[in-house]
């Protein structure tokens, strides 16, 4: 058993080490900069299934650093939620296959109430069409799945995380986003009161 856990967290450790990094990142975060605090949009995160769990974590985590975030459910957003997008929006779409139907379909959708919108995607399949829409592109590489059966999105959404978390952290830092702004946004709780107490010093 210890060495099957050993295994298991070797190659997730290994799938994040190879996380393809390009200038993409780069191009992400000053989107996301542009739009959301230049312009005064906000950062829609969309995804299906795990991929839509871990779009909703990095809305949260961007909201409580400083970059207002939303997410947006693909299938909902055909039945009315698509509303939300407003003028200077910028989307951030997560698929590991590139080839999940409600997100492929919330591209037209998104660029017909608003057009020009940008969109920064995440996935496992650079040669998607889901790709191919992308203004910045961020692969996970593709790792095999560490589910016994290959099938259960486990080392993929390991992947999408740390891509998620690359972005919040160097959005923070391109925004100079002080302990005194963590506190203004964390009321209750442990980290609420440690940035209180580190705003201080």
């Amino acid at each position: 058993m210890k060495q099957e856990i050993e295994d298991i967290i070797r190659k997730e450790a290994d799938a994040v080490l190879n996380i393809p990094i390009t200038e993409d990142y780069e191009k992400a975060v000053k989107l996301i900069v542009e739009q959301v605090h230049e312009k005064r949009g906000k950062l829609v995160t969309s995804g299906m299934g795990k991929a839509g769990q871990i779009a909703l974590n990095i809305a949260t985590t961007f909201s409580s650093t400083g970059t207002p975030a939303v997410f947006l459910h693909p299938s909902e957003a055909q039945h009315g939620d698509l509303g939300l997008l407003q003028e200077n929006d910028v989307m951030l779409l997560i698929s590991n296959s590139g080839k999940t139907r409600e997100i492929l379909e919330l591209i037209p959708l998104a660029r017909g109430l608003r057009p020009g919108i940008k969109f920064i995607v995440i996935t496992g399949n650079g040669d998607s069409q889901l790709a191919k829409d992308a203004d910045a592109l961020l692969c996970t590489g593709n790792p095999k799945e560490v589910c016994a059966l290959g099938l259960t999105p486990t080392t993929s959404t390991t992947t999408m995380t740390v891509i998620g978390d690359i972005l919040v952290v160097s959005t923070m830092k391109a925004i100079a986003f002080t302990n005194q702004e963590y506190a203004k946004r964390h009321h209750g709780g442990y980290l609420g009161e440690k940035s209180r107490e580190q705003s201080v010093h």
